[in-house]
């Protein structure tokens, strides 16, 4: 009794005669329980289904135990979880605990049959939901990724995408909090709408509220004309509010209120503006530690840390790190002109030893690097003796949060080296040096003099070389 029957577990009788009748009309075998304890009763006797619909809060035993009693039997079978919102932490756990996937109460039946077809199809050709989220999440278009965490953490994060709960992703800068963001809209329904980004680190905490919200004409000094801000441009899509953590207290409050009710007016403006986004935030801070010391709202924090994803660091992904390096090798190797076409096994075993304090941000410079340069052996020997570390770190701490300045840094810094090293080989000749390098003489020159090194001596060109300047 397992292909095409679906148990259903849930104490509402109303519900169960409609999802009887709609079920058997399409051709499934539906049985119904009333109670956790008497689904589990039969599956102890041996009874066997294909899916099954489990409600979560019911009287006895509730979803979340039933479908932990499910595993612990060894049971595979897909679960499929109904729930009303305001049990949405609960379908979270279990989720957790191995739930295929979840519907809110009232839902549409047609994205009921879509999802218990997709069920008996994955059956049918040998698959598991789980399998399927990781074969998805895996290829070039998703994540780059083998890692069993990072895996599980996109698998939870497709679960929920089509909900309109918030997603709090967490962790260290440089991780892919915003792929995973992109990934959560990707398969949240809203794949067509706006994606909108802001990041709240890197605009004065003055100026992030008209940016936020928008404002209308005659404002403050210099409001010339109306603007939209990003939770309009985001209305129907998803608003990223990248380094939530850094948002002052009074945009914290405003934000509360719109997250309660969906409102909130311009700066400057009468009239309620109403927009339907899907919030996700990210941050690399550690919330409980600023909620703590009073520069985060702990009411906030709950509203937003619905779904909590905390992704790993590089350092504990490395066995993505070939990977990795095929892909930004592809992405970047027409660009520079360059012939390399893979990362040698030498230095990919000192990536491997490497702590990653910028992780994926980093490598994907270290790789622009290697392609400008291919000096993997001067990048291997920098990654041993930690010099590269607090180089890095020293241009990321100056740059205030600023990823944009971060990548400046990176690229003048390869940049330079690239200049030097052409000098050195044509013996300081700037004329042979700007012709080899593609660049107007002029040009050459006005990079030298901001380097400071304006008509340099052959000594010093070649002491900049062997310092890796």
């Amino acid at each position: 009794m397992d292909k095409r029957t679906v148990f259903i577990a849930d104490d509402d009788q109303g519900l169960q005669n409609f999802l009887f009748t709609f079920l058997s009309t399409r051709g499934y075998r539906v049985e119904c329980f009333s109670s956790g304890e008497a689904l589990l009763s039969r599956l102890w006797a041996g009874d066997r289904t294909g899916l099954i619909l489990l409600d979560v809060v019911m009287p006895g035993c509730d979803g979340v135990e039933v479908i932990q009693k499910i595993r612990a039997m060894g049971s595979k079978v897909p679960v499929i979880m109904l729930s009303g919102l305001a049990d949405i932490r609960t379908v979270v756990e279990s989720v957790k605990f191995g739930a295929s996937n979840f519907l809110m109460k009232p839902f549409d039946e047609y994205a009921l049959e879509n999802m218990i077809k997709e069920v008996f199809e994955q059956r049918a050709t040998g698959e598991s939901i789980s399998s399927e989220s990781a074969a998805e999440t895996s290829d070039g278009r998703e994540f780059l990724t083998k890692s069993p965490m990072m895996l599980r953490m996109a698998g939870i994060v497709r679960q929920v995408a089509f909900t309109d709960v918030p997603i709090m992703i967490l962790g260290e800068s440089g991780v892919g909090k915003e792929v995973m963001a992109r990934f959560a809209h990707r398969h949240s329904g809203r794949e067509d709408k706006p994606f909108v980004k802001i990041n709240c680190a890197a605009i004065p905490h003055e100026l992030l509220e008209s940016e936020l919200f928008g404002y209308e004409r005659g404002a403050f000094t210099g409001a010339m004309n109306d603007k939209v801000g990003k939770f309009e441009q985001a209305h129907t899509g998803t608003l990223l509010l990248d380094e939530i953590g850094e948002m002052s207290a009074h945009l914290q409050s405003k934000l509360l209120h719109v997250l309660q009710d969906g409102t909130f007016s311009r700066l400057g403006g009468r009239k309620t503006v109403k927009v339907d986004v899907r919030i996700i935030a990210a941050t690399n801070i550690k919330l409980d530690e600023a909620i703590a010391k009073g520069k985060f709202r702990e009411d906030l924090y709950y509203r937003l840390n619905v779904v909590r994803i905390d992704l790993p660091s590089l350092r504990d992904r490395i066995e993505d790190i070939p990977q990795l390096c095929d892909h930004f090798i592809a992405l970047y190797r027409e660009r520079y002109n360059s012939s390399i076409s893979s990362v040698p096994i030498p230095l990919l075993q000192s990536f491997a030893k490497y702590q990653w304090p910028g992780n994926i941000r980093q490598l994907e410079n270290l790789v622009k690097r290697y392609l400008l340069l291919g000096n993997w052996e001067d990048i291997a020997k920098e990654l041993y003796s930690g010099s590269l570390e607090v180089s890095e770190m020293t241009s990321a701490d100056q740059s205030l949060g600023s990823l944009l300045e971060v990548g400046a840094a990176a690229a003048d810094h390869a940049e330079r080296q690239l200049v030097y090293r052409v000098l050195g080989e044509t013996k300081g000749n700037r004329k042979k040096a700007a012709r080899q390098l593609n660049v107007s003489y002029k040009a050459l020159l006005n990079k030298i003099k901001r380097w400071n090194a304006d008509q340099p001596s052959l000594a010093v060109i070649q002491a900049n070389v062997a310092s890796g300047f």
